[in-house]
């Protein structure tokens, strides 16, 4: 386990054979010799100075892994992070299609059970307006054979 891993807690990702690529690695620190520096004689400076840059630049080789481990976990969780919206958005998509479904559905009943009023009314409009005709030709006879002449 990586001193990052155990420090902040984030774990690596798990891959198809159940294993993080990183996990059969060491860190570079354990895994690179270290010189040892010696400091009694003055011929000693300028390995001194070039022991410094290496170290200055194992650092910052060590640094730079770290950086980009942590970046490729954000990649990571940014991309969980989509697949999750996606299949919430894909989720709310059939909903709401299901919904639409059904509001159609309704719709077209409405428009039928619309239509079919109209019809009757039309109908009851012709019957009423036989009725009204039949009610005048009757008082029309009524009138005439009580007429006196």
């Amino acid at each position: 386990m990586w001193l990052s891993e155990e420090m902040f807690g984030i774990p690596y990702p798990v891959f198809e054979g159940g294993f993080t690529p990183w996990e059969n690695q060491e860190p570079i620190c354990i895994s690179l010799p270290q010189n040892p520096v010696q400091s009694n004689s003055s011929s000693d400076d300028p390995n001194r100075a070039v022991s410094e840059a290496d170290e200055r630049k194992k650092r910052r080789m060590i640094s730079n892994r770290e950086s980009a481990r942590r970046s490729r976990m954000r990649k990571q969780k940014h991309l969980e992070d989509l697949r999750s919206q996606l299949n919430r958005l894909k989720t709310d998509n059939r909903e709401m299609a299901n919904r639409l479904s059904l509001v159609v559905q309704n719709c077209q009943l409405v428009r039928r059970d619309n239509d079919k009023l109209r019809f009757e009314s039309e109908i009851l409009r012709r019957r009423l307006s036989d009725i009204r005709r039949i009610l005048i030709l009757r008082k029309l006879q009524q009138l005439s054979t009580n007429k006196p002449y």
